[in-house]
Parts: structure tokens; sequence; C-alpha cells
């Protein structure tokens, strides 16, 4: 999904994207929010963490900072290459059904984010879109591609 220059007022995009060194356990989250002229870069980093952790902490900064700062009722667009966050509004209902609890008893792994995350789409107007993972350039902006970069060069300080 490539961003036009003129963009609705009452919308805005969120390229979003999460990395984790997975044996150091060490993992960083990206997201670009555009709203019109405007560019605005979140960034962090977590210990202890998970691929998918990233990906989730990603949307849920980028979707609370435009919540908070936005006018309400704007409409997120927000984009990920991330499958499972992708697909977890399919699931939502039956995750909150089962109280984010597994067969095995446990607590659901990322339950914590997650109803961060179904609370915020509750609360605002959230379009999910997934988009290839480490696309090349081609000579179009693709903030994807960006957001990328920004985590995995970030996820390279860290662990250096």
């Amino acid at each position: 999904m490539i961003l036009k220059k003129e963009l609705i007022k009452n919308e805005l995009f969120i390229y979003t994207d999460g990395s984790c060194h997975a044996q150091k356990r060490t993992g960083t989250w990206v997201a670009i929010i555009l709203h019109g002229v405007e560019k605005i870069i979140l960034q962090g980093s977590e210990v202890n963490t998970t691929h998918n952790r990233m990906e989730l902490m990603a949307v849920i900064k980028g979707v609370e900072y435009a919540g908070n700062n936005m006018d309400a009722g704007i409409v997120m667009h927000v984009v990920t290459d991330s499958q499972y966050v992708v697909g977890l509004p399919e699931r939502r209902a039956k995750l909150e059904a089962d109280n984010f609890i597994t067969k095995q008893g446990k607590d659901l792994q990322n339950s914590d984010l997650l109803k961060i995350l179904f609370y915020l789409f509750s609360n605002h107007t959230v379009q999910l879109s997934k988009i290839r993972a480490h696309q090349k350039h081609n000579g179009t902006i693709n903030y994807n591609i960006e957001a990328d970069k920004l985590s995995r060069g970030m996820m390279r300080q860290l662990i250096n």
C-alpha cells in the first residue's frame, strides 16, 4: 500500500513493524504515522520479549498516539506485515469468550497486549491491512520498508 500525498482530513495511515532477537529476547518496534503532510515516528524497545509482542506493541503505540493526539472519529489505516496482527479481529470473539485462557488453563501468550489492542479497536475506527514483508525498493515511497529498517537498525544497536 503506497500513500498518496493528499490524504482525506479524517484519515491517517500507521505503518508498523516489530523485530526481536530470539536468542537474546530483545525487541524493538516502530510506528510511522502519516496524517496529511505530517510524519510522526514512534519507536521503542523491550527486553525479555518476542517478535509477536513487538508487532503488537507497534500497533498499540501507533493507535494510542493517534487516538490521543488527532481529531476524534479519525479513521486509522494500520499497515503491517504481521499475519498474526491482521488475523486478530476475526479471532477476537473466541479469545474474549475463552477469557484469554488456553485449553490447558494458562493465560494466553500476549493476553495483556491483546486486551489493550481490542480496547483500542473498540474505541477507535481502525482498519488493518497486510503488506508483504521485506520488499525491495522500487522507486516509490514505501513506509513499511522504512519501519522495518528503523526497527532492525535499533535492534542491531541494542544487541551489539
